[in-house]
Parts: structure tokens; sequence; C-alpha cells
């Protein structure tokens, strides 16, 4: 087995140094992460080598070096790295992705370069994976790959990691590739995200996008089930942690302390982007220096801005913007001996910046919209003196984890002022409690913890799909179950209808059977060796009116009524007469839901809500059950939630039952039940233990077998009685 790291970048440095090419490692956080995989797999990266070059001979020695290491590279041309990479990955899905709107550009030559270049990634990497491989797709660059993949490698393991925000419904919607995007992601096995804020707006678009069943943090297709989970990215807490101490750090921090005094420092790190709120930093800091002047001359921030994408006009003028007000608030408040604002428009080194944390007693975090944030972690990390405040938004992933930290709405620059003054009026010992919680949390919830948890979770999915796809009825499992049948001398099949035997629509009352249904169900009650039973929920007067003349058996309403050789029974004597208070419930719920409606049957309550949307579905139909408990227990009835549906009926009787009654009566030798909703577990689960139940749809555990596709019924029974 071989893990197969995908990102955008290969994590390496490479330089010409007198003709050739010199290549380093560089060892970023998830470079980190996935090198302390607690597996004896061997790892393998494809990615952008982060050099461009248009000569073969040059391409051939870097991919020879690289292929030492276990490297891929994907060579990009000037024109893809533009339009992919600077165009459809960062000006289109980066503002989407961080709910900046009006910055989101929109070009036909920037979607085409974003296919093409995942396709080349695609052509890398599939030559050399196997099934027993693992795939971990990282990032927005690459959200078509897993299909991709996918499609020709259906074996494969795959899982994606999704580093920045995923954005709510009303704003994913504007994207015109949303579903090719969704498309690409659901090759995937495992999709995973820093929070479950971002999770549940990936599976909102899901359903609302695609039409598909999601169940909690489940994705139902045809084959498989994509699971979707957050997992909080760490750092590698003991590096930074024990940095602090180095000769190095030591040093450079004794020099920082004495060019910036004995001033309490604030720190800020960010990368030059819009997302950060650097600008909205800027002004909270400077409207507390305009309300607390007592600290003038005490306090001075130390902002470091590093470089990136300065190049593209957006940027440029961000970065003018923040030159300027930081020119005005030193032009304004400087004093011989002190600026209040120290300004660093470049990277740092490693041990730089740990100098930074160790000298700083605050680190204002205030980002307007971060997937994660681990400048947050990083510098808890580095407190080994039980001192350092964290201020934090609330729009970072972080935020969900550093609970102890002081939470601000960074748009808000009263919260930036009052945060920066409750950093300063702190308690040490407050300080230090808040301090030891936070970094009691970061320490377990480490890089090489979410680098395991994601691959193990990935391994189990992998072998929970594997057993899916095992139970689908294909012509292995058609021929078994087709010689069961061909040997016996007695059998009961028993089939539910609607979404079974016919398509599941959005009116009931069309769900009328087909001309090629009758026929198929008339030939099989002709064998004198079958004893077939459709076993539906519905009421026994549209049965009777859909196959009038039928020789077929039936059971309605879940049992409460069944029909043998032309005879209606019921195994409740008295009329159910439903209570005011269940009515009013029932129809206080219509009221507030669109397109729901009830139906009432001879012995049970039906809320349909087959044509209202999935999220008011889900909440409407919870507010249901949960108001409907307190009356149905007085009145011993049974709340059976099923496929959009909520049905209220006596607790006696069920599909279950209904297959108890007919085993009771007689004796088979094969035993066949086909049912898709959760109703119809209940008949799986009344089987004798030889008897054959399949389940329509998605996977169930209480099902032997699995017919994905509805459609697929009516040839599976065609065939069986062949």
């Amino acid at each position: 087995m071989k893990i197969i790291i995908i990102a955008n970048r290969l994590p390496v440095k490479i330089e010409r140094k007198e003709g050739k090419f010199i290549i380093e490692r560089s060892e970023g956080g998830l470079a980190t992460g996935l090198g302390s995989l607690d597996t004896e797999a061997e790892k393998f990266w494809v990615g952008w080598p982060g050099i461009h070059t248009d000569d073969e001979g040059e391409k051939e020695e870097i991919t020879k070096k690289l292929h030492e290491l276990n490297f891929h590279p994907v060579f990009l041309s000037d024109n893809q790295i533009e339009n992919y990479y600077e165009g459809y990955s960062n000006s289109t899905i980066w503002p989407l992705c961080h709910y900046f709107f009006s910055y989101i550009e929109y070009k036909a030559e920037y979607w085409e370069a974003y296919q093409k270049v995942n396709t080349l990634f695609s052509n890398e990497a599939v030559p050399f994976i196997e099934n027993d491989d693992i795939v971990w797709v990282q990032d927005y660059q690459l959200m078509l790959l897993p299909k991709m993949i996918r499609d020709q490698k259906p074996n494969a393991n795959i899982g994606y990691f999704h580093h920045i925000p995923f954005p709510s419904y009303e704003l994913f919607r504007v994207l015109p590739e949303r579903e090719e995007v969704l498309e690409g992601l659901l090759g995937a096995d495992l999709i995973g995200f820093h929070t479950h804020d971002y999770m549940r707006h990936f599976i909102s678009a899901i359903y609302r996008v695609l039409d598909l069943n999601c169940s909690l943090d489940e994705i139902n297709l045809k084959d498989r089930i994509v699971h979707v989970d957050a997992f909080p990215m760490g750092i590698n807490y003991d590096q930074y942690h024990n940095a602090p101490r180095l000769p190095e750090v030591k040093e450079k921090a004794l020099l920082l302390k004495e060019e910036l005094g004995d001033k309490t420092v604030i720190l800020s790190v960010d990368r030059l982007d819009y997302s950060k709120g650097i600008l909205h930093r800027l002004n909270g800091f400077v409207q507390f220096l305009q309300n607390h002047p007592e600290y003038h001359e005490k306090v001075s921030l130390a902002m470091i801005v590093v470089p990136s994408r300065d190049n593209v006009e957006m940027y440029a003028d961000l970065k003018t913007k923040i030159d300027q007000a930081i020119g005005e608030i030193n032009g304004k408040y400087s004093k011989l001996g002190w600026n209040p604002i120290y300004y660093f428009y470049r990277s740092f080194s490693f041990e730089e910046l740990i100098a930074m944390y160790d000298i700083s007693g605050i680190a204002l975090v205030t980002p307007l919209r971060d997937g994660m944030n681990l400048v947050a972690k990083e510098y808890l990390a580095t407190k080994t003196d039980n001192t350092g405040v964290l201020i934090l938004s609330e729009m970072a992933g972080a935020a969900i984890e550093l609970q102890d930290a002081i939470i601000i709405n960074p748009n808000d620059t009263d919260e930036i002022e009052n945060a920066i003054l409750q950093a300063l009026t702190m308690p040490e010992k407050e300080k230090k409690e808040r301090l030891l919680k936070m970094q009691k949390k970061i320490s377990t919830q480490t890089v090489k913890k979410w680098a395991n948890d994601f691959v193990n979770e990935l391994q189990s999915i992998k072998a929970q799909n594997r057993e899916i796809l095992q139970k689908i009825v294909g012509k292995r499992q058609l021929t078994q179950i087709k010689s069961a049948y061909d040997e016996a001398a007695s059998r009961l099949i028993l089939l539910d209808y609607d979404g079974t035997l016919a398509p599941f629509v959005k009116n009931p009352e069309d769900a009328v059977p087909s001309p090629k249904l009758l026929e198929l169900l008339q030939k099989m009650s002709a064998d004198k060796k079958n004893k077939v039973v459709i076993n539906s929920g519905r009421n026994h007067q549209i049965l009777d009116q859909w196959f009038e003349g039928s020789a077929l058996d039936f059971a309605a309403e879940h049992g409460v009524f069944y029909k043998d050789n032309g005879t209606w029974h019921k195994n409740i004597l008295e009329k159910v007469e439903w209570d005011d208070e269940i009515l009013d419930i029932i129809q206080h719920t219509i009221d507030k839901t669109p397109r729901s409606q009830m139906e009432q049957k001879n012995a049970a309550l039906v809320w349909h809500y087959r044509n209202v949307d999935v999220w008011l579905a889900d909440l409407r139909a919870q507010q249901l059950i949960n108001a409907l408990i307190g009356p149905c227990a007085r009145l011993n009835l049974q709340i059976v939630p099923g496929n959009k549906i909520v049905e209220i009926k006596p607790p006696d009787f069920n599909k279950g039952s209904e297959v108890l009654r007919r085993l009771e009566q007689q004796a088979y030798d094969f035993v066949l039940a086909i049912g898709d909703d959760t109703t119809d577990e209940d008949m799986f689960r009344a089987l004798p233990a030889d008897g054959i139940s399949i389940k329509v749809g998605n996977f169930s555990a209480a099902a032997k077998y699995r017919i994905p596709l509805q459609s697929s019924v009516i040839p599976f029974l065609a065939n069986l009685i062949k």
C-alpha cells in the first residue's frame, strides 16, 4: 500500500545555481503532518514543483531528481499558472469561499484552465495508483480531481481535505460550475473540513444542488457512501513549544527586545490578503490609541505582513492602503523612542517568527474569514512562561477550539478596542489559566493527530464501502438468489410498493402501477409455487383500485389490513378516532410548511413532505415528532418516520407483523422481501434466517442485499422468474 498526497504545490524549494537545480524539502504544516503518519506505507507526492520552464531537458532533470524523493511533478505553463491558479483558484473560488462576493471574477478561460490542470494532475497520478493505495487530495485548487481519479480507478481509496472555509449555499449557488465542482468532490470517499460549520454548508449544497440523499454526515451514492467530517488541523506542538529555548531564537529575541524596548508588544502575523482583516485591525488599534492615551509609549503593535500576489491590482491596492494607514497612525502618534506600529512587509524565518511570538504579550488574530488560522495556535504553543493573551476572530476556524481566547467580531472596531484593553488589564492568574487550557487543547489536537485521524477514518470508510459494494445485487448475487428461487417448492415474496415497485413521485396519487409492472406481477402470481404479497403503507381502497382483478395478496397500512384469497381482513376491530390535539398539531405543521399535506387512512395519519425544501422538511419533521411525543404516548400510538413522511399509527402492527402472520400460516422454503423505506426494515428483521432481504436505494444494515436504483427492481424480478 502507498499513500499518495496530491496538492497544488510539492513541499520543495527549487533553485537554479550555476546551471544546476538545487532541490530542498520545505517542511510546512501539511508536509509535517503527512510526514508524521503512523504508517509503514511508502509516501508519494504529486504537485507543481513551484518553478516554470519550457525546456524539456530541464523538466527531465527536475523530474529525475524529484522521483528520487518520491515526488511527481506536474509542470504548468505561464498561461495555466495565470488562469488556473491566479484565475479560477484565487480569483473565483477563494473570494467565494471567504464571502467576498464582489471580488469574484468569472472568466471562461479560468474555468477551462482549471479543468485542464486538474486533468494534468490526474494524468500524473493515475498510472501509479493501485487498488489498496490511499489517495489524499488537498484543497480547493483540485476540487475536480477526486472524480477524475474515481472514473479511472473506481476501487481507489480517495480522501479530500478542504483547507479554507466552505460557504453557505446562498453564496455557493452563484458559482456557474457548482454542479461540476460538487460532483468532482464526490469522487472522494471522505471529505474533510476544519469545522462542523463548513461541513454543514457543504452538505446543504449537496442536497440542494445535486438533490442527493444525505443522512447526517453521509451522502448516499449508487455504489458507495461518501462521508463528510470535521478534522481541526493542528500544529507540531512540541516543535513550537521547545523552539524559544533554541540559542538562535534567544539571540534574536534579545535583539528584538532591545529594538522595541520594554513596551507590551501586540503581534499580528498575516499573509497579504483581503480576508485577513488587516485594515479593520488597524482601525480598531487606532481607536484604542484615541480612547486610551494612558497607554501611549507603553504599547506597540508589531505587524508582520507576508508578501502575496502583490502584482495583482487588488492586492497592490490593499498594500497601498495598509502602508498609508500605518504611515498616518505613526505620523500622528509617534513620539521620540516610541512608534505605535512596527511594520514588517516581508517573510520571517522560523527562528525570527518564534522570537516575535516569544516577546509578544498579546497576539491579535482577527481575520474576516479563515479556514483555521494556525498562527493563533503557534503563538500559544511558544508561551512557555505562562503569559500571553490571544485575541481571536470568531470567523477563524480555530475559534471553535480556542474558546479561552478573547473572542471578537473582527468587523467591530469597538470589540477590537475593548479586547486590547481587556488583554492589557487581565490579571496574571487569569492569563495563566486561559493559556494552560488552550495549550492543553492544542498539545493533543496536533497536526500529527489530524493527519492520522483522517487517514484512519478513510481506511475504515473504505472497508464499509467494500461491504456496501458486496451487498449490491449484481450477476453473482442474482445467480445465487435465482438458484434458491428455482430450487424452492413454496415461495413467499413480499414487495413494498412506493419506491420499490413504483418510482417515488412527488404527488402520491400519481404512483399508479405501470402496465409492465401489472404484467410482471400477474406472471409471478400465476406460478402456483408463489405467494406474492404487496406489503404497503397505502390504504386498502387505493390498492384495490390500482390492482382490480389481480390475484395478488396485500397488506395495507403496515399490516393493519390484509387481503387473503380475494378477501380483506382487519387486525383492528374498532375504527381509530383521532384526537383533536394530534390533528391540530399536524395541521399547524402543514400551515408552516408549504407543499406538505396530511393523509388520513383508516388506522393511520400521515404527514407527507416529499415536495418540501430539504432543510425545512428536516426541521419541521423533527418539530412535529417532538410535538407528537406527548399525546401519542398518552394514547398508546406509534410515531413512525419514513421516506418523506411521518406516520402515526397503533403500535401492534407493522410490516414485520404481517410477515410473521404469513409464516405462521404456512411453511415456505424461499422467502424474499424487497423495500426501500425504514418501515420495510421491520419486514427484513422478521424474515427467517435464510430469508432474502433487499433494500432499494440507500444502504441498510438490516438487509442482506441492495439494489441501488428503483428502476432496477422490475428487471431484477423479471430475471428472477425466467
